[in-house]
């Protein structure tokens, strides 16, 4: 089968192949309207980008790093992935970088040893104060965590998915809904997640309870939500329902609940959020939000190659919806 040439971008495009060339090179004097239209005939012919002879004539070298907190956690490591192989859809190589704490992740998005990427798309755990950040010397995207007026960012649909979970768990009659969390000890949740579970209890007329809120040592792994519904059980407080910050925390919980005899979901519902694989595999299969991971990808992706490819405007935020998954652990027959 004939692979794709630069002509064929161009006839997709309706443009000359000069102008292609100018869009992939980065050149400034291409409109933002035939940069988009390039790009889209780009996806839509697969059109590959000879990656050595661009680098030759731009100084580019057709990589991007790719920055996740970790990849222990599902979420984190079916993201990159996605953002893998969508980007290798491009023409473009990939960096996995690990920002396993605040000063690694600040190092994988502005320091020295991603130099030789040509940007970067990054998934936050630690994110910075926007006005305490050097300008990237290189294009950025933030993929989750709340926007920031410093880079483009790619916001999931948080609060909706916990409002929508939430809301979810009230219909079927629960009322004393525990939160296991990721953050530290004793401490309120502050996030989107958790101002849509607190929404969803007022719409309802029901008080939250401060004591229904744990969280384990560390954050983000199943021993994490296995510690804190142990330690939920052994306080005697009355719940009928554990809401659980990802998937990976519920894994825990449902453990959790097992050994200790608590029957899933007839005793105590449980649910997640981020709809990864493992959802589908636990016992019972876990209810959960899924933030739409393909439409992050996308925007993330477009977003890079935009910049790339030379659009230099203010930093743009675009927001993604979530949706409900039900499966056995909430269901109420």
């Amino acid at each position: 089968m004939r692979r794709p040439t630069l002509a064929d971008v161009a006839a997709v495009a309706g443009v000359s192949a000069k102008t292609v060339s100018n869009v992939l090179l980065g050149r400034n004097e291409v409109s933002e309207a035939t940069r988009r239209v390039v790009l889209a005939a780009v996806a839509e012919s697969g059109y590959e980008v000879n990656l050595a002879g661009r680098g030759l004539a731009s100084g580019r070298t057709g990589r991007v790093a790719v920055v996740v907190p970790n990849v222990y956690q599902p979420y984190f490591a079916e993201l990159a992935e996605r953002l893998i192989l969508a980007l290798e859809q491009h023409g473009l190589t990939t960096m996995l970088r690990i920002g396993h704490d605040e000063a690694a992740e600040r190092e994988a998005v502005l320091g020295p040893r991603t130099r030789d990427v040509d940007g970067v798309v990054f998934c936050p755990h630690f994110v910075p104060d926007p006005d305490d950040v050097a300008t990237p010397p290189r294009p950025v995207v933030q993929l989750g965590g709340p926007p920031t007026r410093r880079w483009d960012c790619v916001v999931m649909g948080e609060r909706e998915g916990g409002e929508a979970i939430t809301r979810h768990l009230l219909e079927t009659g629960r009322r004393r809904i525990a939160v296991v969390w990721n953050g530290a000890p004793g401490a309120t949740p502050t996030d989107d997640r958790f101002a849509g579970y607190l929404a969803a209890l007022e719409a309802f007329g029901v008080p939250h309870d401060p004591a229904l809120v744990v969280s384990g040592s560390d954050w983000d792994r199943r021993a994490s939500g296995y510690e804190a519904m142990v330690g939920l059980l052994r306080s005697g407080a009355s719940f009928d329902a554990a809401l659980c910050v990802n998937d990976a925390i519920a894994a825990g919980v449902l453990r959790a609940l097992h050994r200790h005899g608590v029957r899933v979901p007839d005793d105590v519902a449980v649910t997640g959020f981020d709809d990864t694989d493992e959802g589908e595999f636990t016992v019972p299969a876990l209810s959960s939000v899924s933030p739409q991971q393909e439409e992050m990808v996308a925007h993330a992706v477009a977003m890079l190659l935009e910049r790339m490819a030379g659009h230099d405007g203010p930093p743009r935020e675009v927001r993604t919806g979530a949706h409900v998954v039900l499966r056995a652990s909430s269901a109420t027959s």
